[in-house]
């Protein structure tokens, strides 16, 4: 009789909890084991006013205390685990927390995930075919090795910042950070603030942190003005920071008390030695098949690289994409037919202009097919096309309502959706 297999999964974020619970329920033999380094559940959904390091010298990173997704609630669940129907469509930081708690509860996870756990390495043993790996108790400051015949990266997109460089950075004598530390508008009251940034994080942090400041302004790189509302300033690319401020590639200059860097986040694995055969360059990991299975040591995976998806549902989808393989139900393709299909959307995204950081894009069309080929390929269910295209028109509206938030989402059936807006008072109640 073979040996039960054992499953190692990294990180206790969304991804990291599903990809345990259907380790569970597709291989019902398996020793499951999640390493999660920080004391608690939900990655970066996890609310914490600390910043900077954490008491064992880890980095802190997560969402800040205002926070009301900028995705539909319907993404945001899992398919046997949807966020509550009364909640409302873009729901906030404690909606979520709560949401994965429960996740937790109804499927007894906590008794599977070891914290305060910290992956340092992960490394082939070609030897007994399993993965040795190296984890560090943070607390008592011991380390131990662990060998499992699967494991499973969940850690996330977030963990390592951007930060960009620019002359004058060392001279300029306010506070500079990036947006993984900031947590509360009332801590830049009556501030001068420049955000850095263009992208979701900065249109969202720039109107709230402008509820306290004395002034907003927002610099970024977009060729047309973002929707931030009236109270924030926008402004081209920073040229050089100066002591009391920041001078812009349009020649102006202005004094500024603060600068937040809305710049992102690239991906991270330092763990991994480079036997697990894939590599890390320009922000996209390779070769993998289907954005998720190394295809050159295929017990190796990684859950929610993806993105423009529908977060928590993509990430169980794939979850059971690789369990259907790795639990022995259903067969690999070769190693040859896998480079081909990973040569092939290659090729595509490069025609489509997503290579680099855009590698792991699902854009446009790209969406649902991504789902509806890793359902066909491994014979479980996709997602319904009603949710990538509310997705999309989520996406589309915020990109020119500031407001935005201020329409719910209705699914009517598997292909329509409904889309009301609110009456401004029910909005603030709501929020409130």
């Amino acid at each position: 009789m073979a040996a039960a297999a054992r499953y190692c999964i990294i990180g206790a974020g969304p991804s990291g909890l599903c990809t345990a619970k259907h380790a569970l329920a597709f291989d019902r033999n398996a020793t499951v084991q999640v390493f999660e380094q920080s004391n608690q559940i939900g990655g970066l959904w996890a609310y914490t006013e600390q910043t900077g390091k954490d008491a064992n010298g880890l980095d802190i990173t997560c969402m800040y205390a205002n926070l009301r997704t900028n995705l539909v609630k319907q993404g945001m669940g899992y398919p046997d685990y949807p966020i509550d129907e009364q909640a409302p469509t873009f729901v906030t930081i404690r909606d979520v927390i709560r949401q994965l708690e429960g996740y937790v509860d109804k499927f007894q996870l906590k008794k599977y995930i070891h914290f305060q756990h910290q992956v340092v390495r992960v490394a082939r043993n070609f030897e007994t075919n399993q993965w040795d790996v190296l984890v560090k108790d943070v607390a008592h400051n011991r380390y131990d090795v662990h060998q499992f015949d699967f494991v499973l990266v969940c850690n996330g997109h977030y963990s390592s910042p951007v930060i960009p460089s620019f002359p004058g950075q060392d001279v300029f004598r306010g506070r500079q950070l990036h947006s993984k530390d900031y947590r509360r508008s009332e801590h830049y009251r009556n501030e001068r603030v420049l955000v850095v940034g263009g992208g979701h994080s900065g249109v969202d942090i720039a109107p709230d942190v402008a509820g306290c400041a004395d002034k907003v302004v927002l610099s970024h790189r977009c060729k047309v003005p973002v929707h931030t509302g009236d109270r924030v300033v926008q402004k081209p690319e920073v040229l050089h920071l100066t002591e009391a401020g920041a001078k812009f590639v349009d020649g102006t200059e202005q004094d500024f008390d603060t600068v937040i860097y809305c710049t992102g986040y690239r991906y991270s694995v330092p763990f991994l030695s480079v036997d697990c055969g894939v590599s890390l360059h320009d922000n996209a990991i390779s070769p993998l098949y289907y954005h998720c299975i190394s295809i050159n040591q295929p017990t190796l995976a990684f859950i929610g690289l993806p993105f423009n998806a529908c977060l928590m549902l993509m990430m169980d989808l794939q979850a059971r994409f690789c369990l259907k393989f790795f639990s022995g139900q259903q067969p690999l393709p070769s190693k040859q037919a896998m480079l081909d299909a990973w040569r092939k959307d290659q090729a595509e995204r490069t025609e489509r202009g997503l290579t680099g950081k855009l590698t792991h894009m699902l854009a446009g069309d790209l969406q649902q097919r991504y789902y509806d080929d890793l359902a066909r390929i491994a014979g479980i269910e996709s997602l319904k096309p009603v949710l990538a295209k509310m997705h999309a028109d989520c996406i589309n509206s915020k990109n020119e309502d500031v407001n935005f938030r201020s329409f719910e989402y209705r699914i009517i059936d598997d292909e329509n959706f409904a889309k009301v807006k609110i009456p401004a008072k029910a909005l603030s109640s709501s929020v409130a």
